[in-house]
């Protein structure tokens, strides 16, 4: 801004002495016979136009403005001597020159080609961020001379490095752990770079990675070919569930069933015995009755200390069943003592030798036997009954003639 002020006051007086000087000489010689004196005028004229150029032609080129986001080296015919920060400096353009440096973070983008291990094709985009050390400004115009010069170096090691990390892995292993090579890439690139450029690194990104055409097609292909895969494994592990889970459904099934037939066998069983029981009596044999009572005796202390006993006790006659707890102090514990007794079975013993004899009742028990099973099979119609005037018959199918 100072240098173009300076060069319009300077030009605006050059021009206005020029225009005094043409005046001036144009009234002292356009007079015949003029004397000496009166060209005097013209002559000041002339020498202050001669001075105002001089200036102009000095003085704004040696105004130096240094930029916000700049450094310069400044040299001193030809030998670097110091740097100028930001700001507006005087110095003889003749005999110091200004190179300005741009110390605002640069971005790069290389794009050079590469082969991988297994000899596949890549073109790669590598994305750069440096900031030049400004505090080394002087020895970067000493060893380069500028900042394209360094700029030329830095893409260079960039490209070698780059193509470095990627030709130490196949075409596949690259495709499938791109992130990977992108760190490795910018590992590589930042450690190549160091202080010997006298940047700082700000960023190193690997942004792309093409390979050829053909290359491309197989590996798609073969990402379809295992996705499909794995969509057939994951079919077949559903199916098994699903396999796994009906075999379970059955399998619980089939205990309920069997549990369900062990509850009525049971049940059958127990009332074909007390029926049994019942005809015995009626028919004169004598039953003797037991009662099976087992008791249980739990033990706990406030240590979590447990233990359990049982026992059983046979009665001829029905007792009540009890549950009783004690609490008492035994070795400085707290021992607490539940006692049940409980009836857990009732045996009936019947006398075959009383009443119409053994025989009459092993014919008995077979009878009644076969009469359950007859039940089993029943088709609901009832037997034909006849009745006569001393009994009534009831005729039942026997096994051969159902």
């Amino acid at each position: 801004m100072i240098k173009t002020i300076l060069f319009v006051v300077l030009l605006l007086g050059l021009a206005a002495s020029v225009a005094i000087a043409i005046r001036k000489g144009t009234q002292a010689y356009s007079k015949k016979g003029a004397m000496p004196e009166s060209r005097k005028p013209f002559r000041a004229a002339l020498i202050s136009a001669i001075a105002v150029l001089a200036l102009l032609i000095t003085i704004p080129a040696s105004f130096h403005q240094v930029e916000t986001g700049t450094v310069a080296v400044v040299r001193q015919l030809g030998k670097i001597v110091t740097t100028r920060s930001p700001g507006t400096y005087f110095d003889f353009y003749m005999v110091r020159s200004y190179e300005v440096y741009d110390t605002k973070v640069q971005q790069d983008k290389i794009t050079t080609s590469a082969y991988s291990k297994d000899g596949q094709t890549m073109e790669l985009e590598v994305f750069l961020q440096y900031q030049v050390q400004v505090e080394n400004i002087m020895k970067i115009a000493t060893e380069y001379g500028n900042l394209e010069a360094l700029q030329a170096r830095i893409e260079t090691v960039t490209t070698e490095k780059t193509k470095a990390v990627m030709s130490s892995a196949e075409a596949m292993t690259i495709v499938q752990n791109r992130s990977k090579f992108s760190n490795d890439v910018s590992t590589s690139v930042r450690e190549g770079i160091a202080d010997d450029y006298y940047v700082n690194v700000k960023d190193v990104v690997l942004t792309n990675i093409d390979f050829t055409n053909e290359f491309e097609k197989a590996v798609e292909d073969k990402v379809i070919a295992e996705q499909e895969k794995q969509a057939s494994i994951t079919r077949a592990e559903a199916e098994l569930e699903v396999a796994k889970l009906e075999a379970e459904r059955k399998i619980t099934e089939a205990r309920g069933d069997g549990e369900a037939q062990k509850i009525l066998a049971q049940a059958a069983a127990e009332a074909a015995s007390s029926k049994i029981i019942e005809l015995s009596r009626s028919l004169g044999y004598d039953v003797n009755v037991e009662y099976v009572y087992l008791t249980t005796v739990e033990t706990r202390s406030d240590e979590a200390d447990y233990s359990i006993a049982s026992s059983e006790t046979i009665s001829p006659v029905k007792l009540e069943e009890t549950t009783s707890v004690t609490t008492a102090l035994v070795d400085g514990k707290n021992v607490t003592t539940t006692t049940k007794v409980a009836l857990s079975a009732t045996k009936y013993q019947i006398d075959v030798t009383s009443g119409p004899g053994a025989d009459k009742f092993k014919a008995l028990v077979e009878d009644y036997l076969e009469y359950l099973a007859y039940l089993e099979k029943w088709n609901g119609e009832l037997p034909d009954v006849v009745s006569g005037t001393d009994a009534v018959s009831i005729i039942i199918p026997s096994k051969s003639n159902p």
